[in-house]
């Protein structure tokens, strides 16, 4: 499998000169299988870029898998080129919205409504199906397997496990690892310990065997201090996680937008004196960046 990385920013583009070596645009990544399969991770501001690369080689068969749709996960996806051109296959999967009763198909046209945007998705000429996906669902993509894994985050967000060849990525999505919403010395404390504690260790079981984690990192770990309950994640908790399972790898994007190349510098530098060794690399997801596996 080969992954590039087509966005790297969490909340909103931020591009200017000050963020060309980690890039502006917001979560986005391509993987090939290998195999013939295309497999698209979040339809950031980084996916315009990739559907112009795409353009060049149509008729186009690709699958998309939306972790979440807060705007930074999904506002490329109108400016995604392949969706306007007839005779391209496109699948779109991603979550149910709980609070709106809407699927991933009447979420994302919603943002592609008269008042925001001038196509509507009725208009766009490529075969686009859309598919809900729900926690544990596995999708075969040719030799490939998608399976989605419940996140923490204040909106439902799947993270997931792309599989081919005996190799095999995860991705977060947003995630903010498990706390708990009671003091030392309540009465409810030590049970809710427990349901972390369970939590965490069906995670790990579910990453046991990935070979890279794509983990989103906006925070340091003194920011997260300050924004619990935001649903994001720090050097450290990401570090656990990886070790949870057993991954080799460690890739950490959806960087803040107010840290520029020179922040992001020292903040892999600082993530990697604290937290890796011979059992764990760290390294920052650039834009452009290709990973082979």
């Amino acid at each position: 499998m080969r992954l590039v990385f087509w966005g790297t920013r969490g909340s909103i583009a931020a591009p200017g000169p000050d963020t060309v070596v980690f890039g502006g645009n917001t979560t986005c990544l391509e993987i090939d299988t290998g195999s013939g399969e295309r497999i698209i991770l979040d339809a950031g501001t980084g996916i315009r870029a990739l559907g112009l690369k795409l353009a060049q080689h149509m008729p186009l068969r690709c699958s998309i898998f939306i972790t979440h749709t807060h705007w930074d996960h999904i506002q490329g996806l109108p400016f995604f080129v392949p969706l306007f051109v007839p005779g391209n296959s496109i699948d779109i999967h991603g979550p149910f919205d709980p609070v709106g009763l809407k699927d991933i198909q009447d979420v994302l046209s919603g943002q592609m409504a008269y008042p925001y945007f001038p196509v509507s998705s009725a208009e766009l000429k490529a075969n686009i199906a859309y598919k809900t996906l729900s926690e544990g669902q596995s999708v075969q993509i040719g030799e490939a397997e998608v399976t989605g894994l419940l996140m923490n985050h204040p909106v439902i967000s799947l993270g997931y496990k792309v599989s081919c060849g005996g190799k095999s990525i995860f991705f977060t999505g947003d995630h903010e690892d498990y706390g708990n919403i009671y003091a030392p010395g309540d009465q409810f404390y030590d049970e809710y310990e427990e349901i972390i504690a369970e939590r965490r260790a069906r995670q790990a079981d579910f990453l046991r065997g990935v070979d890279v984690l794509v983990s989103d990192c906006m925070y340091a770990d003194d920011e997260l201090r300050l924004k619990a309950g935001w649903g994001h994640s720090s050097p450290t908790t990401c570090a656990r996680l990886a070790r949870s399972a057993g991954i080799p790898r460690l890739v950490l994007t959806h960087f803040d937008p107010t840290r520029n190349d020179e922040a992001l510098r020292l903040f892999e530098r600082a993530a990697r004196e604290a937290h890796q060794g011979p059992d764990l690399s760290i390294e920052l997801a650039r834009e452009g960046m290709v990973i082979d596996l």
